[in-house]
């Protein structure tokens, strides 16, 4: 077995115990890894938690971040149960993760457990006056002055 294929049974082991033996949300478990070690891991834990954004890659990011006291991961990489959604991908970039490992695909999660992100998918496409979540300006110059202070900080950790 490679280690990419032992990682990733670590991530299928957790989506496991999370859905089958805890039932404490859907069958997703992610391990992130840097230098060819478990940095970070997490199971999905959405009904446990009461929850929505307690993914496994979520949690993953979460305690690697923790873990090695930065909020930035390059070098690391992803190995996850499910292909990603839309929230955990967007995650995925921020904390700037250099690879991505997936074993069932949004097909199969949605065929075997009617987890279906397509709805998603297609909002985000969509200009933000035809979405199906009313989105509504107001009060642009009041934020704008504290992204100005904020410009202007001298301690600014950057991003």
């Amino acid at each position: 077995m490679t280690d990419d294929e032992t990682f990733m049974a670590r991530a299928i082991a957790l989506s496991e115990r999370t859905a089958l033996v805890e039932s404490a949300g859907g069958v997703f478990g992610a391990v992130i890894v840097r230098d060819g070690r478990i940095i970070g891991e997490g199971a999905n834990r959405v009904v446990a938690e009461n929850d929505p954004t307690w993914h496994a890659e979520m949690a993953a990011i979460r305690n690697a971040c923790r873990q090695e006291g930065s909020f930035k991961l390059p070098g690391a990489t992803l190995y996850t149960s499910a292909e990603p959604c839309p929230m955990c991908m967007a995650a995925a970039y921020w904390a700037g993760i250099s690879r991505i490992f997936y074993a069932s695909t949004n097909e199969d999660a949605l065929r075997h457990g009617n987890f279906d992100d397509s709805m998603i998918y297609e909002e985000i496409r969509k200009p933000v006056d035809q979405r199906k979540i009313p989105i509504r300006q107001i009060m642009r110059a009041e934020a704008v002055e504290v992204w100005k202070r904020y410009e202007a900080k001298d301690d600014r950790v950057p991003y």
